[in-house]
């Protein structure tokens, strides 16, 4: 997590080679004192699959209700390009995702969900939750 936005307007575009790479950079919520929710979406996500080396494709969801940080989007946007050569399970990419975004801007409530496309005829949808009042416990 970095509180100072490095990547915005940098006029260089840096890909990271893993999500252990990529930098979630966060800003102050304008309005802390509200609750409401800020979604994001790609139908771009790529990951490789961990027993083929085969890419997956997938519909990545957030939804969060901030505390005190914001993800900022371009930040996130390549932070999603990372997991490109990152090898995962559907379940374990979703999961990840939320955890990172919990360590980043620690939201109020957050939800991550893959709509991971077809792969012998199956899809996979997983969705991850998170509920600060629930005292942070893990649900999925």
């Amino acid at each position: 997590m970095k509180d100072k936005i490095t990547i915005l307007g940098s006029g260089e575009t840096r890909y990271p080679g893993s999500p252990e790479e990529a930098t979630l950079e966060v800003f102050d919520n304008p309005e802390s004192g509200r609750d409401y929710e800020i979604e994001f979406e790609t139908a771009e996500f790529t990951s490789l699959c961990p027993v083929t080396s085969q890419p997956d494709f997938a519909r990545i969801t957030i939804t969060y209700v901030p505390e005190r940080k914001c993800i900022e989007s371009k930040s996130l946007k390549l932070y999603l390009f990372s997991f490109r050569n990152h090898r995962g399970f559907a379940e374990e990419i979703v999961n990840r995702i939320l955890d990172d975004l919990i360590k980043a801007c620690r939201p109020r409530r957050a939800a991550v969900k893959g709509r991971f496309t077809p792969r012998g005829g199956i899809t996979i949808n997983v969705r991850a939750e998170y509920d600060k009042t629930n005292r942070g416990e893990r649900k999925s």
